[in-house]
């Protein structure tokens, strides 16, 4: 099979020849830019006059990960980059007419294809500047994958802009470079758009071992300009003080964002879940709780309680009318059960 064959047929084939050793990785090359991978030149012989007589190609993703050793923990949000993946073609020079034919092929992969719009930032296939090229390693390094980095450097996240997301990547890579024990997480939906973003640093999951019998989750600190909900883990001290287990900046309030937020959450947490849930009367979050967290008591917050109080019994309530000092009663000052 000759290399006119090429124009019509992308796929490799065992018995496919080509007219150079660059042919040769041209032609593989465009192949896994199709399908979604990255090539790299593995191991090549060469005759006493220097002339390759075989070559390897492999995908990317060819070796295994080498395990952490000695006290240094894997970064938790670091993505798997080997998977030992078998993929390869291999040619061989034949004598006599001087051309390559692929020899041994390996079509399969034992991992997650890159999607077609990611395909041009893999490393075999990089056309883009200096600064993206640099910003794709550290997200590798991050820990996320092409998909995710992609949407950072070359989409809004909905009405994020992509200097707002990248300065929250760079933040993140720095905090995970200082630190191992950094989480975050990030949510894409169906067209590949950013939608949910969680992080905690180790201060925070400290405090969490040690306060997080009762946690607060709130949505109501929507501050940024985009007016996305920034949802807060939060609980007390032994002093009383205020501390801050977990954040997510939230798409919307749907069931859907709430579960993927409290999943992400006890995967934080390394799957330590609290005791008691205080959250406001918001059906989603009560829907996504029952699904996610059903075994724990989940409680209405006091602040959402006096809220709903003035909203709905506001009518009732008149000057000097002790109604307010008895309902704060009943929330306060009950110290038994009955």
């Amino acid at each position: 099979m000759d290399c006119n064959k090429l124009a019509e047929d992308r796929t490799p084939e065992l018995g496919m020849e080509f007219n150079s050793e660059e042919d040769a990785y041209k032609f593989y090359n465009k192949y896994a830019f199709k399908i979604g991978f990255s090539v790299r030149k593995d191991y090549l012989n060469k005759d006493k006059d220097g002339v390759t007589t075989s070559r390897r190609y492999s995908c990317c993703k060819e070796s295994v990960k080498r395990k952490y050793e000695g006290d240094m923990m894997p970064k938790r949000t670091q993505a798997p980059t080997k998977t030992g993946c078998g993929a390869k073609m291999v040619i061989v020079l034949l004598r006599g007419t001087m051309k390559y034919r692929v020899h041994d092929l390996v079509l399969e992969h034992n991992h997650e294809l890159h999607i077609a719009q990611c395909s041009h930032m893999m490393p075999s296939q990089r056309k883009v500047s200096e600064t993206q090229g640099f910003q794709a390693e550290i997200s590798e390094d991050a820990g996320l994958s092409l998909k995710q980095s992609h949407e950072l450097m070359g989409k809004e996240e909905r009405s994020l802009k992509y200097g707002e997301a990248g300065s929250m990547l760079n933040y993140f890579q720095e905090q995970t470079l200082e630190n191992p024990s950094f989480f975050h997480a990030v949510q894409l939906d169906c067209e590949e758009q950013i939608t949910n973003i969680f992080w905690d640093d180790a201060g925070m999951l400290i405090d969490y071992n040690f306060f997080g019998d009762v946690v607060t989750f709130d949505t109501t600190y929507k501050t940024n300009k985009e007016y996305r909900p920034l949802g807060v883990f939060v609980g007390f001290n032994q002093h009383r003080q205020i501390v801050i287990f977990d954040a997510a900046l939230m798409y919307d309030e749907t069931i859907d964002s709430f579960k993927w937020v409290f999943s992400t959450f006890l995967e934080a947490m390394c799957g330590k879940r609290p005791s008691t849930k205080l959250t406001d009367q918001d059906h989603a979050i009560v829907a996504a709780l029952s699904v996610v967290l059903p075994e724990i008591f989940h409680g209405l917050c006091t602040f959402h309680i006096r809220h709903n109080f003035m909203k709905d019994l506001g009518n009732h309530y008149k000057e000097n009318s002790d109604l307010p000092y008895m309902f704060g009663a009943c929330m306060y000052e009950i110290e038994e059960v009955e």
